[in-house]
Order: C-alpha cells, then structure tokens, then sequence
C-alpha cells in the first residue's frame, strides 16, 4: 500500500515528520459538529476580538443559536439558501453558524458587488434570505424585485459592540464618513432584533450529515459566467484538518496554555479565510484577530499592535504593503509562526523582505474555491523560497494532463493540473454540463493551470489554460468584461486581457473599437464602475481601429497581451 502511495504520491518522502498522509474527516459528521465542539470546550476563551472588542466561543454559540431559530421562525427549511453580504465583522461569523446550525446553506456574497452582479448571484443560488451590512444596503434594494429573496436583515458596524460604543461607532460611519447611501427597504429585520425574536422562539436543530451542502461558493469556473461552486459539509471539514495537520510542525511551537491567534485581514466571504481563519480556529479554539479593512495599513498595523499573533494568511500585495509600511516595527512580529500565501503568486522580492523583517518565511499555497480552497502548500517549516505552489496536501492527489487528458509522467514536462481528494467540490450549482467539463471519470478536478513538478514533488504553474485574469487573489473574466462594455453605447467590440501588474500581480487591460468617434476613456470607465465591481474594472484602456483575429473571426486575447 505504502509503495503503491509512493508511486501515485511521490511528493510524500518530501513531507515533514509527524505530517501523516491522510487525514480522517469522518470524526465529524458536519461543520456544525465541529462548531458544537469548539462551543463546548472553549466556552470562555475570545473567539473573536474586533475593534477593541472581544466575543467569547459562548457568546457566539448563543447568538448564532437564536439567529438559527429567528431563520427558522420565519419558515425557512433545511436546504434553503441564505446570502451573506458582510466585511470581516462580528456579525458574519454569527451568521455562517446560524446558517450551519438551521440545516441552511451559505451563499457567500462580496459586499462590493454593483446590482447587476448582486442580482445574478442571488437569482443563481435562488436564495430566500440575505444578511447584510446596512452599507451596501442601497445596491440591494436596486434589484431586490427581481430575485427571490424575502427577508431581509441589515447589520450595521457597531452592532456588536455594546451600546454606548457601538452608537458612536454608527454614528461616525452614517453621518461623519457617509458611508452608508440612502436606501428604502422597509420590510428588512435588524440584526440584533432578529436575535432578539431568535431569543423568545425554539429552536431545533436538524439533522446534518456530511454529504448535506454547507456552502455554494461562487467563482468563474473555467468559462467566465459566474456559478456556484457546491461545497459539502464533508469538503470544508477535510480542508480544515488538512490545513491543521500542515500547520502543525510549527504550531505545535506555540506554548502551552497560549491560545493560538490568527489575523484576519482577508474577507471572510473569501473561501482562504472562511476555511483558514475562521473554520480553522473553530477547530483549534484559536483567536481570530477580524480586520475591517485591509487597506487602511495604519488601523491595521494600529488593531496588531495590540495582539500576540501566530497565524497570519494574506496575499502578496498586503505582505509587500506591510512590510514596505513606516509604522511596521510597532507591531511585535516575533511570535508569528506561520505566514500563509495564497490567492496570487508571492513574489521573490516579498518573500525575502517579509522574512528579513519577521524572522517567518512566506509559505505559498495553493487553491480554487472549487478545493474548499487549499491543495498544495509548501513547506511551513522551511525558510527556502521554492516559487513553487507546494506539495499536495495530506489526502491529496494531483496529476498533470496533456490536451488528450492522458496524465503526463515525465519530471518537468508540462501539463494541467488535476486535483482530487476529499476538498473537491461536489460540482457546479444546477449546471451538470459544466461540472462535466471540468470532472475527469475518475475524479480529478481540471484546474486549468498548467504546471510541472520536480523530483521532490513540488508543483510549479507556468501558465494558464483558460483567459483568467488574476487581480490580488480575485478571479476576473475576460468573457463578463467583455459582455459588460459591449453594452456600453459607442462600443462596436472590444476585448479583455490580464497583463502584468507590480502591485496586483495581474490587471485588466481593455482594448476597444469605436462605433462612435465621441466615446472617450471616461466613458468607458464610468460605464464599467457602475456594472463591475472594483478589482474587476479595467487599469488600462487602449482605443484601435480593429481587434486581431483568427480567420474565423475570434479574438486572439494573446496578441493583445504581449503587444504592451
């Protein structure tokens, strides 16, 4: 059997001792044990510490209990679907375990989307509930008739953080910054009156085995036309104890009677931090440090000042801006153990400089929502740069195809990279054909990444089979970018492509032909921010008298990106 694994699973003579192969996800029967677990035996510790303010393993087990109940209470049933529109607040956590708890279904929603996004999403998913915060509540109402969606409940910043604190807090974000747009919705629930109904009702929890579904994670897929990845109780559970069982040759350094602590800076409606941050501190009773906003590095540096750290996942850009920031040598950096690269690549240059000023190598991971989302990571006891996306992890196999799908055996010869192990994804939400495009018969899931791997079992991408554009961990289309501004008056075609970006890694570069000689590049630019969220708007737009094409017509994309 070992000779056998051996053979299919060269890469694990390279794992570190006490790494085991296989993990055994059955110990858990869902999330929401997992959940219950933590609840029981870390009770008293600081789930959550926000702004100042700390939420303790049982005030969240209590509040995402009543929640569950208002949920049920307003006739949703097991297997319906719930929307959550929120940044990295108190009140999302509250919710995914409210959800969880009620038998319902995550559908996890990037609060900056414009209406037409927002609309696809939640008509897609059929979703018969949303909770959001009240700041992106206008892009709401601008397309809530034409959905599915019939309760509404409204989160606002300092909901959670005690009267006095959290009126201020409220009033600042409101009336100071204006951050909140007038909005009418006027049959939506406040979030702490629906815990408050939650409170005065029952609630039975239903039966959830690990073949139910805990998440529809929307992503580009291989196509561009945004779906639902269906990721099972059972796939978040295997990643989760995958990523501890990867983490551990340096987590087990932290010492005893210490609680392990990890900084959020990601969104959680990203599926990295949902499994890493959030799923994985459920199971290690750890901290989790939840940052308001990545971008704002002198609040970020401010709120880590205040902590002792162990875990910090994050994306190159943010590694490079921290590092590179003047007020960084006032956070104490010196007990991090783990530094978690994943959503784009993470650059040489970074990775030096982040372990010169830390003492913690930057370990580069790899992954697709369609993997729950960790499959590959490199070594996190090893300060060696590989520029490599890693080892597969524990249960995990890959192999590399060629355009016939016949897996490629040679060192260093190139092929797509194939995934399975018990983190894939179940398949697309109600799109068979698609799923079926992406699934081998005997359970790999197609990548669209182009890699190769060495002699010690580390993978490499070195390109990309399919037109995806990758802007700070995000995946962008060039397909719905197209459909978008071929909508937008004065455009007789146009044509999207990634191109290199020092700070995002990749971004969008937009090249047009006019059917209107007055269309001018802020045209097209106010056109684009009212239909595409921010990451996914084009940096760079190029006018031409025609597109380069096959002599069937297509668009070659690959002309337009190597002509700068």
């Amino acid at each position: 059997m070992q000779r056998m694994d051996m053979t299919e699973r060269p890469w694990l003579a390279t794992y570190p001792q006490g790494v085991p192969t296989d993990i055994d996800a059955s110990q858990y029967t869902s999330l929401v044990a997992l959940m219950d677990e933590a609840f029981r035996q870390y009770s008293t510790r600081i789930a959550y510490s926000f702004m100042g303010k700390d939420v303790t393993f049982a005030q969240t087990d209590a509040l995402s209990r009543s929640l569950a109940a208002y949920l049920h209470s307003v006739g949703l049933a097991k297997g319906d679907r719930v929307a959550l529109m929120m940044p990295n607040i108190p009140q999302y956590p509250v919710a995914v375990a409210a959800v969880l708890r009620a038998g319902l279904v995550v559908v996890n929603v990037n609060p900056l989307y414009t209406p037409r996004e927002l609309e696809h999403q939640l008509k897609d998913s059929g979703a018969k509930a949303i909770i959001l915060i009240e700041n992106f509540a206008s892009t709401l109402q601008q397309c809530l008739a034409n959905t599915g969606v019939k309760h509404v409940v409204l989160c606002a910043v300092g909901d959670q953080l005690g009267a006095i604190k959290g009126a201020l807090v409220n009033y600042v974000v409101r009336s100071i910054k204006r951050m909140v747009p007038a909005y009418h919705l006027p049959t939506a629930v406040r979030f702490n009156a629906a815990i408050a109904q939650g409170e005065r009702a029952t609630f039975k929890p239903p039966e959830i085995k690990p073949d139910d579904i805990a998440l529809l994670q929307y992503t580009g897929g291989t196509t561009g036309v945004s779906k639902g990845a269906v990721l099972l109780h059972r796939n978040i559970l295997a990643n989760v104890l995958q990523a501890e069982a990867w983490n551990d040759p340096v987590m087990q350094s932290v010492p005893e009677g210490e609680q392990p602590t990890s900084v959020c800076a990601l969104p959680l409606y990203h599926i990295f931090a949902f499994t890493v941050n959030m799923m994985l501190s459920m199971r290690t009773g750890g901290k989790t440090i939840l940052i308001l906003n990545p971008r704002d590095l002198p609040a970020v540096l401010k709120e880590l000042s205040r902590h002792r750290f162990h875990s910090l996942p994050a994306v190159n850009t943010l590694f490079n801006s921290l590092a590179n920031h003047p007020d960084f040598n006032t956070v104490d950096w010196s007990h991090l153990k783990v530094s978690i690269g994943g959503g784009m690549a993470v650059q040489q240059a970074v990775a030096q400089r982040w372990l010169e000023k830390t003492g913690c190598a930057i370990c580069e991971g790899y992954g697709l929502s369609e993997t729950s989302p960790t499959a590959s990571c490199n070594l996190v006891n090893s300060k060696d740069f590989t520029g490599s996306i890693g080892l597969p992890l524990p249960s995990t196999y890959f192999k590399l195809l060629d355009d016939e799908g016949r897996a490629v055996t040679a060192l260093g010869q190139s092929g797509e990279i194939a995934i399975k192990g018990p983190q894939v994804m179940a398949g697309y939400w109600q799109r068979p054909d698609e799923t079926a495009k992406v699934m081998t018969e005997d359970g790999y899931f197609k990548t669209g990444d182009i890699g190769t791997m060495d002699a010690r079992g580390l993978f490499k991408i070195v390109d990309r089979k399919k037109d995806m554009v990758l802007v700070s961990g995000f995946n962008v289309y060039p397909n719905e970018i197209e459909e978008v501004v071929a909508q937008c008056p004065g455009v007789m075609e146009c044509a999207a492509v990634g191109v290199p970006d020092e700070k995002t890694g990749e971004a969008v570069k937009l090249v047009i032909v006019k059917k209107s000689p007055e269309l001018t590049e802020d045209d097209v630019r106010a056109f684009c921010k009212t239909h595409l969220t921010g990451y996914k708007q084009p940096k760079t737009i190029e006018f031409r008298t025609e597109l380069p094409k096959t002599p069937v017509g297509k668009i070659l994309r690959r002309e337009l990106r190597d002509k700068k």
